[in-house]
């Protein structure tokens, strides 16, 4: 029987039922579920709303329906309307007419509501938990490949001479702003809704606060009307979960090429790749091209939630019980992929030897000649146009800057000299991108060190 059944209304149809039933997400939350009831049971007994012992009753009942879930002897009826009417029901089934007082001063809208809260709470100190791994992972790795050189690029075109923990801890500033828009979002989740009721309130004497302590929830809502209806924090948390899944995108994306025979800067671990039926020689990095895909499905949940929400009034409407499912699914891929994604890139090993060979080609060092001549007093415009013509010259000759000749250097500007040829150096590149945040290795450890401290601070 529904909670809400009554001989003012007549029984729903099996179809509608169906339909209206939530029970399979709401199935995840049992746990929080019967941790909402029992600091609401406990408020109810301090308070003295209800008797000490009715409340320890109610408490105790509680516990042993978890424990009873959790061991499997207790099985979650699917055809219940949601995991609220279903725990009540057993709850009274248990202890008869004392179970039937937990629902004093609380309404369905609020309890709803806070399990979501409850429940998307822990999962994102999961997600911050599984963010650090991934953060301190490529920090590791950063810290190993310090002085391994390759190429970086703009519009996927060489651009400058970089190494390997620089392009690494790229992506770590990426998660780094990740692990914080979620601790974020788990602040704007933190928000008890109990005592809110339907939507006006209650008038027994509840304490909101002791409720919203025993819950390990700072704050608790302003208003009651919108206590019962806000999933501002639910459009939080998906957008952080996207945001953090478009930067695994685009590092699997990365991945996908730079493990690609053209560039071979990368070799994935054959655990992350499947073969081909029919090509023998295929290795194929699947476990990033599903990233980059799983993606669109968070992206899409997104605006998903957006279009449910929009036309609400305040209060609860059935349509919220939507962006639930849209939620619950986001999490799940996101932690899934962080997982994924922190196994593949552990076992996925840079091919030094390429990377630095692509980077002697394409004149990466450039900017470095032109440099040189400003430092010798030329505008960096006109430095430019000689170096640019330079390089013309050493594309009709099939030649680098390094191994072009002096003469050829004094023939475009009488201000090169000999000590050109250790300015162009790759090593010599890197080591001058000395500025904050930039590409030399120490500058990198920099980076490295105020990674890890942040970490330790989010």
């Amino acid at each position: 029987m529904a909670l809400w059944s009554s001989g003012f209304h007549e029984d729903v149809s099996e179809v509608m039922h169906d339909f209206n039933s939530s029970i399979v997400a709401d199935s995840l939350m049992y746990a929080v579920d019967i941790e909402g009831s029992i600091a609401h049971a406990n408020m109810l007994g301090r308070q003295g709303i209800i008797g000490t012992v009715e409340a320890n009753e109610i408490v105790d009942a509680l516990q042993k329906i978890k424990d009873d879930i959790d061991s499997g002897v207790l099985k979650i009826d699917k055809n219940a309307e949601d995991i609220h009417t279903f725990i009540e029901e057993e709850l009274t089934a248990r202890i008869g007419n004392v179970g039937k007082e937990l629902h004093t001063a609380r309404s369905r809208n609020g309890q709803v509501a806070l399990d979501i809260r409850l429940y998307t709470s822990k999962r994102l100190s999961v997600l911050i938990h599984k963010t650090h791994e991934l953060i301190t992972e490529l920090t590791n790795q950063a810290e190993s490949n310090l002085n391994t050189i390759m190429p970086g690029y703009t519009h996927l075109q060489p651009a400058q001479v970089i190494t390997y923990a620089h392009y690494l801890m790229s992506y770590v500033s990426m998660f780094l702003r990740d692990t914080e828009r979620f601790r974020e979002a788990k602040d704007r989740t933190e928000v008890s809704p109990l005592g809110a009721a339907a939507l006006a309130g209650t008038p027994f004497p509840i304490d909101l606060r002791y409720t919203a302590k025993q819950l390990g929830f700072a704050k608790i809502f302003d208003n009651s009307l919108d206590a019962v209806s806000d999933r501002d924090f639910a459009l939080d948390t998906v957008y952080a979960l996207s945001t953090l899944m478009v930067h695994l995108s685009q590092f699997s994306a990365q991945i996908v090429i730079f493990s690609s025979q053209e560039f071979g800067f990368l070799t994935v671990s054959d655990a992350f790749t499947t073969g081909s039926s029919i090509m023998p020689q295929k290795k194929n990095v699947d476990a990033a091209e599903l990233l980059r895909a799983k993606s669109a499905r968070i992206f899409a949940n997104l605006i998903a939630m957006f279009a449910i929400l929009k036309d609400l009034p305040p209060a609860y409407n059935k349509d919220l019980q939507e962006t639930k499912e849209l939620l619950f699914e986001s999490i799940d891929i996101t932690e899934k992929s962080l997982s994924v994604f922190t196994a593949m890139i552990k076992d996925t090993l840079p091919n030094t030897d390429n990377m630095r060979n692509a980077a002697s080609h394409g004149f990466l060092n450039a900017t470095d000649a032109a440099d040189y001549l400003v430092r010798k007093g030329v505008p960096f415009r006109d430095a430019y146009r000689t170096v640019s013509n330079l390089i013309r010259t050493a594309v009709q000759e099939n030649k680098t800057l390094e191994t072009l000749t002096i003469d050829e250097y004094k023939a475009a500007s009488p201000l090169f000299d000999d000590d050109i040829y250790a300015t162009i150096d790759l090593a010599a590149s890197l080591s001058n991108r000395d500025s904050h945040g930039g590409a030399a290795p120490d500058r990198v450890k920099e980076q490295i060190q105020n990674a890890r401290n942040r970490l330790s601070a989010i």
